[in-house]
């Protein structure tokens, strides 16, 4: 049978707990692109950014609690470096805490006051400007959260981790130390994005949908002048899509001219007219959003182009 879950945190503390671990196995960290539900009531559902069922970029890692500073600042690292390859800027961090005063948290006020100081000491390690926030921590345990702006200057969740004594208490989590006694590990939850959904909206947006070679859904638009030129702009496409390049070719019959402005309208990042010139120098005809007219080039040296941009995560 399958149910609902609203986090992945309790079945990856499963997976932990399915045998006696030792501390030569932690850090141990699980992860996975896991589907979860939560009931937003109907006038709180926009778009992508907020919605009943999203995907979770979720990861948790079970430390020792020696460890625990340098794991959080190795996630933190990761996070920013994903943040920095999208070309995302307009976030700050937030440092999500207990507020003393509610009945909504679990677990002892030491263990909120170490979890709370280890990302203090993260974020001053870091330099990170910051602000703190009461009241917004998981009923759990602290977040350090990264808040982006929208182009509305909305301001929405994406990037999270959370430093967590509490449940590896209540799940009664244990590993054998190295003098052979049993100890308590600590969980570090782990979200760069948080929402895949959310973060492809704030995307879209942040982008106007003319995303960078790298990351736009269709990369490279082939046009045929005529059906003459079918037969080979197929055989590059699929070429391309050999070496991971997503290549699709406009069969719609349209007149060149509205076949090119349909491509530029799509804000595909790379279309070749092809003609029986092309055909016969094996070559194409390069015009790119980027960087205007490329003129003619062989298509393996095209093709070789346009994987080192996929690799580099950069403009063709």
């Amino acid at each position: 049978g399958f149910v609902l879950k609203p986090m992945n945190c309790p079945f990856h503390i499963q997976i932990y707990k399915s045998e006696l671990r030792s501390y030569r196995e932690l850090p141990m960290r699980l992860a996975e692109f896991g589907t979860v539900y939560r009931y937003e009531q109907s006038g709180e559902l926009g778009g992508l950014t907020r919605v009943r069922g999203f995907t979770v970029d979720d990861s948790h890692l079970f430390v020792m609690p020696d460890q625990l500073d340098q794991e959080f600042l190795n996630v933190v690292d990761l996070i920013l470096s994903v943040f920095k390859t999208l070309q995302m800027k307009k976030f700050k961090a937030r440092l999500s805490f207990r507020d003393p005063a509610s009945d909504k948290y679990i677990g002892s006020d030491q263990a909120w006051e170490k979890a709370q100081g280890a990302i203090r000491r993260a974020v001053d390690t870091l330099g990170m400007e910051s602000v703190e926030v009461p009241g917004e921590a998981a009923f759990y345990g602290p977040k350090l959260d990264f808040i982006f702006q929208d182009l509305l200057d909305r301001e929405w969740q994406l990037g999270t981790v959370q430093v967590d004594y509490n449940l590896p208490e209540r799940f009664d989590l244990e590993y054998v130390a190295e003098d052979g006694t049993r100890q308590r590990p600590v969980m570090i939850h782990r979200a760069p994005f948080g929402s895949i959904e959310r973060l492809t909206g704030i995307l879209i947006e942040q982008y106007g949908g003319d995303f960078p070679f790298w990351l736009a859904p269709v990369q490279a638009r082939l046009l045929p002048v005529g059906d003459a030129q079918l037969p080979f702009a197929q055989e590059v496409a699929t070429k391309m899509r050999s070496h991971g390049i997503r290549a699709e070719v406009d069969t719609s019959g349209e007149r060149l001219g509205k076949a090119i402005r349909n491509a530029e309208k799509a804000k595909i990042p790379v279309m070749s007219v092809i003609g029986a010139k092309e055909v016969e120098a094996n070559s194409l005809n390069i015009r790119t959003r980027a960087a205007g007219e490329l003129g003619m080039m062989p298509i393996d040296l095209v093709v070789e182009k346009m994987e080192q941009a996929n690799r580099n995560r950069e403009n063709f």
